[in-house]
């Protein structure tokens, strides 16, 4: 092995130590609520039921929105096929989240001052999406 081939196998050797002492933080606790969710700041606007499965939940703060789309009666070991998403009409630009979650999907949040959204969401195969609302 040549000098070039040592100092390599040398550094991939003390990077594999320094990565295996990397701490990873423990990941944030589930919200409680569905304000909770966007955090403080944040208030109910508007919200729609989607059958009896969740019902998706809109916030405001004065500049941003948040959405959430959160199960009604979760059993903790199910999980449900769910999606939120906001759009902004200005940009046209969207915030979605979507997955198979036992409690919640989202929170996701777009700045929308000024101009109005579309938000909407789904669960268990149940869509629903507004308008452009929120105009503001």
């Amino acid at each position: 092995m040549g000098i070039r081939q040592r100092a390599t196998a040398l550094a991939l050797s003390v990077l594999g130590m320094a990565a295996g002492m990397v701490t990873v933080a423990a990941p944030a606790e589930a919200a409680s609520t569905p304000s909770g969710a966007c955090g403080s700041g944040y208030y109910l606007i508007d919200q729609h039921a989607l059958g009896s499965v969740a019902d998706i939940y809109l916030f405001y703060n004065g500049s941003s929105n948040c959405a959430v789309t959160w199960v009604r009666s979760p059993n903790g070991t199910r999980t449900y096929d769910l999606r939120v998403q906001i759009e902004r009409k200005s940009d046209l630009v969207v915030a979605p989240d979507g997955g198979f979650y036992k409690y919640y999907a989202g929170p996701v949040k777009i700045s929308a001052a000024n101009t109005c959204i579309s938000w909407g969401g789904s669960a268990e195969g149940i869509r629903w999406a507004s308008g452009w609302t929120h105009c503001g």
